[in-house]
């Protein structure tokens, strides 16, 4: 299933189990699909500047690729996501491909910092009950969003709509770490920032916000 923007409440009501906002009057700032070298940076950079802890769901395959980066999440004081291995749709694959895909990842991130992963989200946001059930017995939360600002479009105008229109006191916010939003991605979280601090919202920690 995968649901745009701020998902109609019913839905997340029958898939309670899921995480769709944040457990606190907070909001909590999550990045996707990274690390690469052409937006991590400047995501870590902005994030310092403006004191944000965030969550970053990455790729197996490209901390495998660029550790230097992971370390630099990790030195930032952020938390690390499962967004599986390769970024592959789980609502497709078959259970063993699903077990693959979700320990590879925890495998890697275990063998470096020696801490289980605790937090999962779904590539394309796509899930089924079986991969939700399998989640479960591995003891991943699953964190979808109550707002997605479809910066990878690399549209700032998009963002920008999606943000006025649905960004709340407790949004869970999707942006990514990805060479697709890379042109957007600082004027889209500064301009977030600057939103939210004018409505009086705070910003959360992942432990705080997802607890």
């Amino acid at each position: 299933m995968k649901y745009k923007y701020n998902p109609p409440y019913l839905i997340k009501k029958i898939f309670n189990s899921l995480q769709w906002e944040s457990k606190s009057d907070k909001i909590l700032f999550t990045f996707d699909d990274g690390p690469v070298p052409e937006t991590t940076p400047l995501i870590l950079q902005c994030l310092a500047l403006h004191k944000i802890k965030a969550i970053f769901f990455c790729v197996g395959e490209n901390i495998f690729k660029y550790p230097g980066l992971y370390e630099e999440i990790i030195k930032g004081g952020h938390t690390i996501g499962n967004h599986t291995f390769n970024h592959k749709a789980i609502s497709s694959l078959h259970k063993n491909e699903l077990i693959e895909q979700f320990e590879k990842f925890n495998n890697l991130i275990k063998r470096k910092s020696g801490d289980p992963v605790q937090y999962f989200r779904p590539p394309y946001g796509k899930f089924n009950l079986s991969a939700l059930s399998l989640l479960n017995k591995m003891k991943l939360k699953t964190v979808m969003w109550s707002l997605l600002t479809y910066d990878y479009r690399n549209d700032f105008d998009v963002v920008k709509f999606a943000v006025n229109k649905y960004l709340k006191r407790n949004s869970i916010i999707v942006l990514h770490d990805s060479i697709k939003s890379k042109d957007i991605i600082i004027d889209s979280i500064n301009y977030t920032l600057d939103e939210l601090y004018r409505r009086g919202y705070r910003t959360g920690e992942p432990a705080e916000c997802l607890r």
